[in-house]
């Protein structure tokens, strides 16, 4: 089969690193750490896993930062490679094992919960954060009946959704609804992650939130938190009109485009009630502020301008991936007593449900798909460009640049 694999090879890790920049192609290139090349599809692990068929599978943000190799070194560790790429992917059920429970079928539409944890790994009795639903935080990613790995798209054993074929463990599989399609159904793990992003928040109608970046994770993000009920004014900034004009239908009530810090601190303070001060040296700074701040970029400057905004006591929540952020000052955060809160993953949300008991954040991402498709929602058009595996430079060059080229979220479609 065909398959985007990443190769572990530190000389092309620090050649792409430094160069990746200013070089252009260069995280695509010959000279990069992946390549488009034949892979035998992995084997199933254990009687009990499927073999799925990816229809189509999406690019993240962590894709992006592993193959620009912009990304922390912090998770080389926790990863086993050659390992094919792809980790958000709707697909079909190809084959099961002859321990498979029954309500697993060929032919059947599954999304996938990337995390591999003590279940998926078969192990018993699970470790603390896995008998807690949070799985994500798995203590034993490299141990158990597979290779190391966080995630399907990051361990050589399972696979990834940049190809033909990959296996998965039935606890790791959602059935997709019928009424929605593949487009809005690939959608389901990067909006899990956004889900879980806004439930760090309380959703009080007295309150001001801010979203900054308003790339694919962020414009989830504002759909997440009213779906969920969230009451708050939200603010967003956004660097390109397009991106602008997706969070007013996705729910937004005021968007800034203007690229200038102090215009963008100008304009959060005038409508949240605080006021801006200029330092000696440096950005401003502000008093008062959003009571909760979704940064959805994760660069240096953005935490910096979060923790710069938010309202004494207020919290700040990381839901874009971090590289290393530099230039960051914490004085804010010891000054206003602020809470700042990472939001990585998922697993079960003490989210209300009719019997009050918890629910798995893929499930409810799924069921706010289907409520957004009910109510004519927009969540569908985010997935605005396709490509076949066999362009993947194309695909990955418009993820890479998803504002100049007017991109949400690219998907690969498989079998093209």
């Amino acid at each position: 089969m065909k398959a985007i694999r990443f190769i572990r090879s530190v000389p092309r890790w620090l050649l792409v690193r430094g160069l990746g920049g200013s070089w252009r192609g260069l995280a695509t290139g010959p000279l990069s750490c992946i390549e488009l090349a034949e892979a035998e599809p992995p084997a199933l692990p254990a009687p009990d896993w499927v073999r799925v068929r990816p229809v189509l599978s999406g690019i993240c943000g962590s894709d992006l930062s592993a193959i620009g190799c912009k990304g922390s070194p912090y998770f080389s560790p926790f990863t086993s490679t050659p390992f094919v790429l792809g980790h958000e992917l709707v697909g079909v059920i190809e084959e099961r094992g002859p321990q498979t429970p029954e309500e697993w079928q060929p032919g059947q539409r599954v999304v996938l919960e990337p995390a591999l944890g003590c279940a998926v790994r078969g192990i018993e009795p699970p470790c603390a954060s896995c008998a807690a639903g949070q799985y994500a935080h798995c203590l034993n990613i490299l141990k158990g009946s597979i290779a190391g790995g966080i995630q399907t798209g990051y361990c050589k054993s399972t696979g990834g959704g940049w190809s033909s074929s990959l296996v998965a463990h039935p606890s790791q599989l959602h059935r997709v609804p019928d009424d929605l399609t593949d487009d809005e159904a690939v959608l389901a793990e990067p909006f899990a992650c956004a889900v879980h992003g806004a439930l760090q928040s309380k959703r009080g109608r007295d309150e001001w939130a801010l979203v900054i970046g308003c790339g694919s994770i962020g414009l989830m993000t504002i759909a997440a938190y009213k779906l969920a009920g969230g009451g708050a004014k939200i603010l967003a900034a956004a660097r390109y009109q397009h991106q602008a004009d997706m969070a007013r239908k996705l729910g937004a009530d005021e968007v800034f485009t203007c690229r200038g810090t102090s215009a963008l601190y100008e304009w959060v303070l005038a409508k949240t009630g605080g006021s801006i001060h200029q330092p000696e040296l440096g950005k401003p700074v502000a008093l008062g502020g959003p009571h909760v701040i979704f940064d959805c970029v994760g660069s240096g400057e953005s935490i910096d301008d979060a923790l710069r905004l938010a309202a004494p006591k207020g919290l700040v929540v990381l839901v874009g991936m971090p590289g290393i952020p530099k230039g960051v000052d914490w004085t804010p955060l010891w000054f206003k007593e602020l809470r700042v809160q990472g939001a990585y993953a998922y697993g079960w949300e003490n989210f209300a449900t009719e019997d009050g008991s918890r629910i798995k954040t893929m499930a409810l991402a799924l069921d706010f798909l289907r409520r957004d498709k009910r109510a004519g929602g927009h969540l569908k058009e985010l997935v605005n460009r396709k490509h076949p595996l066999s362009a993947y430079r194309v695909a990955l060059g418009q993820a890479f640049n998803a504002g100049r080229s007017g991109a949400y979220k690219v998907v690969f479609e498989l079998g093209k």
